[in-house]
C-alpha cells in the first residue's frame, strides 16, 4: 500500500489528536495491506499509518501493538515527532525468516498512537505497509540508524521469552546478512544504508538468502 500523498494525509490538532481531512482516505482498513513497496511520497506534515497496526499480522507475537509505541520509539534512542523529517530521506528493505519461513514485517512501526488508536505520532525510522521496507526519513542529516532501533520500535526480540527463536526471544540467536553476506557481531548493531536488503533469521536459513530487493515507486 502506498503511503498517502501530501493532500490526503491525517492532520493533527493541536493537542496532537488525529483527524481526517475533508479529502482524506477512509479510516484504515482491518484487512492488511498487500505486500508491495510504498512508493515515495513528499514529505508530509502529518503522520499516518497504512492499517491498523492491530491487524498487521497473525497474532503470533510478531504482531504490532499500538500500546506503549511511544515509549518503544523513545527506547530505540529516537524522537516522536508529529511529521515526517525532510533532511535525510532513504529506504531499506527487510526480510524475517523462523526456521525458513518468512514473516510479516508490520505497517505502522514507528508509529505512536493515541488511547482511540490514532496515530498521533512519528519516528524518523518506520515502516508504512507491509512489504518490509524501512522508511528514514529525519529532521536533521547525519545520524546512523540501526536494525535493534527498528526492532525496538517494533517491540520484538527483546529477550522477554527464554524460548530460543520465538519473536521475544533474544536477539543474540539470530543471524542477519546484508545483501546476501552474513555479518559477524550484534545484529542489532547492524547500520541501515540505502537499498540494503537485510535478511533476518533464525534456525534454518532460507534458500538462498535474499541478496537484493526491487525497490519500485520512486524509492
Amino acid at each position: 500500500m502506498k503511503a498517502a500523498p501530501l493532500d490526503n494525509r491525517i492532520a493533527l490538532t493541536a493537542a496532537l489528536a488525529v483527524v481526517l481531512t475533508a479529502s482524506a482516505c477512509a479510516p484504515a482498513s482491518t484487512t492488511p495491506p498487500a505486500a508491495t513497496p510504498a512508493s515515495s511520497a513528499p514529505v508530509s506534515p502529518n503522520p499516518v499509518p497504512s492499517t491498523s497496526p492491530a491487524t498487521a499480522s497473525a497474532a503470533t507475537g510478531w504482531e504490532l501493538s499500538p500500546k506503549g509505541a511511544a515509549d518503544r520509539i523513545k527506547a530505540a534512542g529516537l524522537q516522536v515527532l508529529t511529521a515526517e523529517g525532510a533532511a535525510e530521506h532513504f529506504h531499506a528493505h527487510l526480510d524475517v525468516f523462523m526456521d525458513g519461513k518468512p514473516v510479516a514485517v508490520p505497517a505502522d512501526i514507528g508509529f505512536s498512537f493515541n488511547s482511540a488508536g490514532q496515530p498521533n505520532g512519528i519516528s524518523a525510522l518506520h515502516s508504512h505497509d507491509q512489504s518490509g521496507v524501512i522508511h528514514i526519513e529525519a529532521p536533521t542529516s547525519g545520524a546512523t540508524y540501526t536494525l535493534g532501533q527498528f526492532l525496538a520500535e517494533w517491540g520484538v526480540l527483546d529477550g522477554t521469552d527464554k524460548t530460543q527463536g520465538t519473536a521475544h526471544s533474544d536477539a543474540d540467536g539470530w543471524t542477519v546478512a546484508v545483501n546476501g553476506t552474513r555479518q559477524d557481531g550484534r545484529i542489532t548493531d547492524v547500520v541501515l544504508k540505502a537499498h540494503d536488503e537485510i535478511v533476518l533469521f533464525h534456525g534454518t536459513p532460507p534458500d538462498p538468502i535474499p541478496a537484493s530487493f526491487t525497490f519500485t515507486g520512486g524509492l
